[in-house]
């Protein structure tokens, strides 16, 4: 195993891990950096469906005791059914866009300055529904309407955008249509489930040829560094939510937005993606 592209792995990992359920946007760190690593090619696109799956586990993890009463519930229990049927809705508007969309969205927008773009503006958009005032319908995912869950579904599908945020649009918009931050957080993180799956396995179909023994360990490497990291970010944001905003993020966002525009500006740094 080559020991530069272990340490790729490794380090392309910690971002999976760390940003996947942040709102400042998984996918457009993992555009940046393994851009300023050189990490690219065909490996790249079957490894970036590894560390997902890495990262996406570690919530399931989190929260298999929730995820287990909602199975055992299911057949007799309204509530469980209730939740089970609010996470297909607003799980069914990505997957429609998604598969529609997704070959253009890469070829035209997956490329570093989309991202900076993309992170300012949701910077921004964070900031302006973090100071609206808050007016709370639910203050539990289990006190979720439909017509919420389909309205949050919607939000994420902004995510499609690099940069955006798949959680940063699922917090933001359950925030504006009336979830508490507990709520749009926690929502986030059960939307996902569906979400990375299936986006993971649709990719993992459509690239499968892309998967080569050989890579084995460094795919080993990525998961399991993504895992822990994401395990990590996941208990922090719950944490951190208790006592602060989203302001923090937002501010984040514009800065590294702002920094990654002004490096490509001035040519201080040569973005090989830039124009796609």
């Amino acid at each position: 195993m080559d020991l530069w592209a272990a340490v790729q792995a490794l380090i392309l990992g910690v971002v999976e891990g760390l940003t996947e359920f942040l709102p400042i946007s998984s996918t457009g760190h993992q555009i940046i950096v393994a851009d300023l690593i050189g990490f690219g090619g065909d490996r790249a696109q079957a490894f970036n469906i590894i560390i997902q799956l890495g990262a996406i586990l570690a919530v399931v993890w989190e929260y298999r005791h929730k995820i287990l009463d909602i199975v055992t519930g299911l057949p007799r229990e309204a509530q469980a059914q209730r939740f089970t049927v609010n996470l297909l809705i607003a799980f069914l508007p990505a997957v429609v866009l998604g598969v529609m969309f997704s070959d253009l969205i890469h070829h035209y927008l997956f490329n570093p300055i989309t991202v900076a773009t993309a992170l300012v503006i949701g910077g921004i958009v964070m900031l302006w529904a973090e100071r609206r005032e808050h007016r709370i319908k639910a203050e539990t995912v289990d006190d979720m309407t439909w017509q919420l869950a389909l309205k949050v579904g919607c939000a994420q599908c902004l995510a499609l955008i690099p940069g955006t945020s798949r959680s940063g649009s699922t917090i933001i918009g359950g925030l504006l249509f009336g979830l508490s931050r507990k709520a749009a957080t926690e929502f986030s993180f059960f939307l996902a489930m569906p979400t990375m799956v299936g986006a993971a396995v649709y990719s993992g179909f459509k690239y499968r040829d892309l998967f080569q023994q050989s890579d084995l360990p460094i795919f080993a490497i990525g998961f399991i560094t993504s895992f822990i990291f994401a395990m990590l970010a996941v208990r922090a944001l719950l944490k951190f939510i208790g006592n602060h905003s989203y302001a923090a993020f937002a501010w984040y966002r514009i800065a590294f937005g702002i920094l990654i525009l002004a490096t490509w500006q001035l040519g201080v740094i040569n973005w090989s993606t830039a124009v796609a």
